[in-house]
């Protein structure tokens, strides 16, 4: 009796989306996960990949930690009993020590806090935010160089 192979399903990746853009405005020192709190058509929506995070940012509001801007566009299969607001504020779960230390840090040192990543991790959606302090024009024009100067280094290397 012969074997059936059994063919490997490659598993999807648990990146929901990724902030590109925070690498180049801002300088990102520490990263935090967090819990994300969602309503059923919104987590619907973000299986499908219909968020943007590119305009979202994190305030600290009567000790906790809200999430704005975050746009999720809901499914044309949406539930006809509500009504799914895109750019509803989330509100981020995190420890009461970790909350503490971004409060003194955020108020103190003039940092920002910006999300970075949404991903799965364990069947639970995750918002990775960055404790983040904004690039002048010459940082971005300095980054930018190094990166072209990395990118052609590589090339030289590999031509040899």
């Amino acid at each position: 009796m012969a074997k059936k192979s059994k063919k490997k399903k490659k598993a999807p990746s648990s990146t929901i989306v990724i902030n590109r853009k925070a690498r180049h405005e801002y300088f990102i020192s520490d990263r935090f996960e967090a819990g994300i709190v969602l309503e059923g058509w919104e987590v619907k929506s973000l299986r499908a990949g219909r968020v943007q995070i590119n305009e979202g940012f994190v305030m600290l509001e009567h000790g906790e930690a809200f999430l704005h801007a975050l746009m999720i566009t809901p499914l044309i299969t949406a539930s006809t009993h509500i009504q799914p607001e895109q750019r509803r504020v989330k509100k981020l779960l995190l420890n009461r020590r970790e909350l503490n230390k971004l409060m003194g840090l955020v108020e103190q040192k003039g940092f920002t806090l910006i999300p970075t990543a949404l991903y799965w991790k364990k069947n639970k959606i995750k918002c990775e935010i960055g404790l983040a302090k904004g690039k002048k024009d010459y940082d971005k024009r300095a980054t930018s160089k190094d990166r072209d100067w990395q990118r052609q280094k590589e090339r030289l290397f590999k031509h040899q």
